[in-house]
């Protein structure tokens, strides 16, 4: 399978990041001695299911290693510009391509096989997207003080993964949806739009499963597609303020270190 890696942030005066950042992407903050991509791209290149890898939103020049091919394309300026710009090279390299495994930049304690579980996985099913959600409790026992964002529905409390299956010729329809999709991440009011409003009553009492919330939205989107339950809460820990990359830097450093014992 081939992967698309979307690093085209830069963080802006009075984001939470900017200090850090300073006008520079996001996606090369050091982190254990490294920028943050090249730990996900170390994933990839571990994972044996992948087979190419095209990274979206910086140059060439960036010093970065991949084992796979490695290719990269300009930042198209928006999430979802990034997204299509990925497939189509993906399409452009590999016209029979399917599916492809989108994964952003930010969650650089993600490693090989956890990779290799989301795609084996999904292996011998044909949807349009495959949307990970990590359980709370998953989460926090990993990590205790990430402070990230849940939704709470009848039968589960789960936040959005950052690494997800996307048909490669689905982000080629319907612009505005797919913007609100990108828009609802970190939102569970923007999430019950996506339901319809009409459904808002059933999500605030919890009245409403995860199951009974992918029926509806792929409803909504005419799609296909399901929700992943990944055991791993890796695929959820980005980095979007200062607390996560401090928790990240101490996580890895520690990783770094036991690994050179």
């Amino acid at each position: 399978m081939d992967a698309i890696v979307i690093a085209g942030g830069i963080p802006e005066p009075g984001d939470p990041l900017y200090e850090y950042t300073q006008g520079q992407p996001k996606a090369l903050l050091d982190i254990a001695g490294k920028p943050m991509v090249q730990w996900v791209l170390d994933a990839l290149s571990g994972a044996k299911t992948i087979d190419q890898v095209v990274l979206i939103g910086l140059p060439e020049d960036s010093g970065l290693e991949c084992s796979k091919r490695l290719t990269f394309v300009p930042n198209q300026g928006g999430m979802l510009q990034n997204v299509r710009a990925g497939m189509e090279k993906v399409l452009e390299l590999s016209p029979q391509t399917r599916h492809v495994l989108a994964i952003s930049s930010d969650i650089p304690a993600i490693e090989a096989e956890m990779v290799d579980w989301m795609v084996n996985e999904n292996a011998g099913t044909d949807l349009d997207l495959y949307y990970t959600v990590i359980p709370r409790q998953v989460m926090e026992s990993r990590f205790p003080n990430s402070n990230r964002s849940y939704t709470r529905l009848k039968n589960a409390e789960v936040c959005g993964g950052d690494i997800n299956m996307i048909r490669a010729h689905t982000v080629r329809t319907n612009d505005e949806l797919w913007d609100r999709i990108i828009a609802a991440r970190k939102s569970v009011f923007k999430q019950a739009a996506l339901l319809g409003y009409g459904n808002l009553i059933l999500l605030l009492p919890r009245q409403l499963t995860i199951e009974g919330a992918v029926k509806r939205v792929t409803k909504r989107m005419d799609i296909t597609g399901k929700a992943v339950f990944s055991p791993y809460a890796e695929v959820g820990m980005d980095v979007d303020k200062p607390h996560q990359l401090e928790i990240l830097r101490a996580d890895l450093e520690r990783k770094k270190k036991a690994r050179e014992v």
